[in-house]
């Protein structure tokens, strides 16, 4: 009984041998089938930051996007490119470009990019930025379609300068000098000073400038002056005197003095007085013997008075 039994184990053995060579060989003949689970490969594309996840059937990158509906416009980039391989797990990164305008350093530069901010976009036209400069819209922030970035070049210097200092002028009177004559007693000379400034330019143009210190080189000389005071009078005439407005000056009419003449006008109730030049003829009025310009009749009585009591005194010298 015992050969009986080893030719059963055989007979076993040999049929599991058979289903596995029928299962090999069915494989053989129907890859497709075999395949059936990777058909679709699960990619993740990246379209200008957003995320999102799909299953494609394409072999190329290129041939994936357009199985998505995804355009891509001249100046869009694809990373990997299109003609790139397509593997189960892929990342699709797609990069869209803005049109741009630059206004730098005097020349305007328009473009498209894919840069994600406004500092990618300078970098990659090749603008350097010093720390001053002031770019709008800002460099951190995403370009919008069609913005214009402008780039201001701030710079500051610090420059020293060597001015004058104008020398005053001190007046003394003198009784015995001549009313419109004047004698200079020592002469001013202009002293000179060191001053620093700090200067802000805009695109090279300056537009502040700022005193830091100043130090004196040598101090001014005073100039001084004597101007005369004595007058030669004529005879006065009393009576009223009244304004109006001509040539903006210490200047008067009047019907009895020559025009060219001077004289001294006084505010009776005051006693405030002025000199004056004759440049007009008037006024017409009982009583009325000096018009005075309206700034010359200001500096004795209010204009709200009208009519002043006046003295009138021709200057001989």
């Amino acid at each position: 009984m015992a050969p009986k039994k080893t030719k059963t184990k055989e007979a076993f053995i040999i049929a599991g041998f058979l289903i596995l060579a029928g299962g090999f060989l069915s494989l053989r003949r129907h890859p497709a089938e075999a395949d059936l689970n990777f058909s679709k490969k699960p990619v993740v594309i990246d379209d200008n930051g957003l995320d999102f996840y799909a299953e494609v059937s394409a072999s190329t990158v290129g041939d994936a996007l357009a199985e998505e509906k995804i355009s891509l416009n001249d100046h869009d980039t694809v990373t990997p490119d299109k003609t790139s391989p397509v593997f189960p797990g892929s990342r699709i990164d797609i990069a869209r470009a803005v049109k741009i305008k630059i206004l730098a350093d005097g020349k305007t530069i328009e473009n498209y990019s894919t840069e994600k901010t406004v500092g990618g976009i300078l970098a990659e036209n090749h603008i350097i930025l010093n720390q001053l400069d002031k770019v709008v819209p800002d460099v951190n922030l995403a370009p919008q379609p069609d913005s214009t970035i402008v780039v201001t070049r701030i710079n500051v210097e610090d420059v020293t300068d060597t001015e004058n200092i104008p020398y005053p002028t001190t007046y003394k009177e003198d009784q015995t000098l001549g009313w419109q004559e004047t004698r200079t007693d020592q002469a001013g000379r202009d002293g000179q000073q060191e001053v620093k400034y700090r200067i802000s330019y805009k695109d090279g143009k300056e537009v502040s400038r700022v005193v830091l210190e100043k130090t004196v080189i040598q101090e001014p000389t005073p100039a001084i002056v004597t101007k005369g005071t004595y007058m030669q009078l004529g005879k006065a005439n009393k009576g009223q005197g009244t304004w109006y407005s001509y040539m903006g000056g210490m200047f008067a009419a009047s019907t009895s003095l020559p025009k060219g003449s001077y004289a001294k006008v006084t505010n009776l109730a005051s006693g405030k007085s002025i000199v004056v030049q004759i440049n007009d003829y008037g006024p017409q009025g009982k009583g009325r013997i000096i018009d005075l310009d309206k700034v010359a009749f200001a500096k004795i009585a209010p204009l709200g008075a009208g009519i002043i009591g006046v003295k009138v005194e021709p200057i001989l010298n």
